[in-house]
């Protein structure tokens, strides 16, 4: 599973990294974590507002950091 963070580096986006490698691990899902800071790329996914949550290159979350157990959900539906 690939898991891309969207974002320029702030707290959230930071937090949303650990967030998402926090629930990958608990899940048990193999995976890597890109951090795509440029805003060129970011656009390209027709996100407008960081942080941004991809999986395996679907949009899942937008402009927030999802509970632990959404977390969760996001990337077991990612990686169907």
């Amino acid at each position: 599973m690939k898991i891309q963070i969207l974002g320029t580096g702030c707290s959230k986006c930071k937090a949303l990294t650990e967030a998402a490698e926090r629930a990958a691990k608990d899940l048990g899902f193999p995976f890597e974590i890109e951090k795509v800071t440029d805003i060129e790329e970011i656009m390209a996914f027709g996100v407008m507002m960081t942080p941004a949550l991809v999986v395996d290159g679907e949009v899942k979350a937008v402009g927030k950091i999802p509970a632990a157990d959404d977390m969760k959900k996001l990337l077991s539906d990612g990686a169907k």
